[in-house]
């Protein structure tokens, strides 16, 4: 079976990281798999093969023959058996490559977010329905984006299966510790754009750094609104407490040291970065949105209702001052029993063997 997977651009997102772990373990498991992307990037993804670059234009996304037809010549000399469209544009450049240039290959989509928080104006949902009925199946990251998908385009429903973003196994080397060791740790992993919710991260940090002098906010991950949050830090006198690091090539070491992993974002698909804090024996604080409550409960972690910041203060100065060993081991045990990549694997390879025998 061949597989050719598309990306938005070589970054240092979810999605990527995902697709490059995902495509080599189904060369593990014997399928002929290569990535592309849709567009120019410079980060150097964990991808052994080279990573197709389709010469996409940001700046011309609903117009962009070249690429499309770049797809199509890709598609005639890989004679892939599935194109699975990994989040951003890569379906939409899909569809309009197959729509124009006719070729048969089926398009997998994996939906890794909720598309109804997407979808302003009714042209918007005109587009993703013509993009969704031009598919052969969703794998969708969570139940959570399941629902919301099939809300909106119930025709789905015999098309999708949840499929969840899974971790790698690594011997974690606890070496790295944050300075000083006097101070608690709080760790937050991701990029700095609007669903990560920066902004409401410091007033919770506030919160309790109004109440404990002890605790420092590391930051980890790089983005559009990272300067805006660096400015606002400085402007709330917080620059001593609060660390930026940008990207760095290996986050469990940094979740690994911390005394808690924390995700008050405002959307979410299944976030990898709270599987791995589980892995790293890290506590987890999370807004209840998206799948995350699939992932955490009181058995694994403290789950906040989105927007209580003085829950969500109040339950992290618990975890730190209090963490408990018992939520820590379940968390451990449940992700390493559910969530590994090779297993993962296996449920595409199964996702696409069915759609084959339809």
């Amino acid at each position: 079976m061949k597989i050719l997977h598309l990306i938005q651009k070589p970054q240092h997102r979810g999605a990527e990281t995902f697709t490059c772990q995902l495509a080599k373990h189904q060369k593990d498991l014997g399928l002929q798999v290569k990535i592309a992307s849709i567009f120019k990037g410079d980060a150097n993804l964990n991808w052994e093969d080279e990573i197709i670059n389709l010469g996409g234009n940001p700046n011309s996304r609903f117009i962009d023959y070249k690429a499309w037809r770049n797809l199509n010549q890709l598609i005639k000399d890989f004679k892939p058996d599935f194109i699975q469209a990994n989040a951003g544009d890569t379906l939409k450049y899909a569809v309009f490559s197959k729509n124009i240039f006719g070729w048969k290959t089926p398009i997998v989509f994996r939906n890794a977010s909720e598309v109804g928080r997407y979808l302003k104006s009714s042209l918007q949902k005109k587009l993703n329905l013509y993009l969704y009925k031009n598919i052969a199946g969703v794998a969708s990251v969570s139940q959570a984006s399941k629902t919301d998908l099939l809300s909106h385009f119930p025709f789905l429903k015999d098309k999708t299966r949840v499929i969840p973003i899974g971790l790698e196994e690594k011997e974690l080397h606890n070496s790295f510790e944050f300075k000083p060791n006097l101070f608690k740790h709080i760790v937050h992993v991701g990029g700095f754009s609007f669903e990560k919710n920066h902004k409401g991260l410091l007033n919770i940090f506030k919160i309790i750094n109004s109440n404990k002098k002890n605790v420092k906010l590391h930051l980890i991950g790089d983005g559009p609104l990272r300067e805006e949050i660096e400015i606002l830090v400085k402007n709330e006198g917080l620059t001593n407490e609060v660390k930026f690091y940008g990207f760095v090539n290996n986050p469990l070491d940094y979740i690994s040291a911390a005394d808690v992993l924390v995700l008050p974002s405002i959307i979410e698909g299944l976030p990898g970065v709270l599987l791995e804090a589980m892995y790293c024996r890290t506590p987890v604080v999370a807004y209840d949105v998206g799948g995350i409550k699939e992932i955490v409960d009181e058995k694994t972690g403290a789950l906040i209702k989105q927007g209580d910041e003085s829950a969500f203060a109040l339950a992290l100065t618990k975890s730190i001052e209090e963490p408990n060993l018992e939520q820590i081991q379940n968390a451990y045990n449940y992700v390493t029993r559910e969530f590994v990549n090779f297993k993962i694997a296996e449920r595409f390879v199964e996702l696409y063997t069915k759609i084959l025998l339809k």
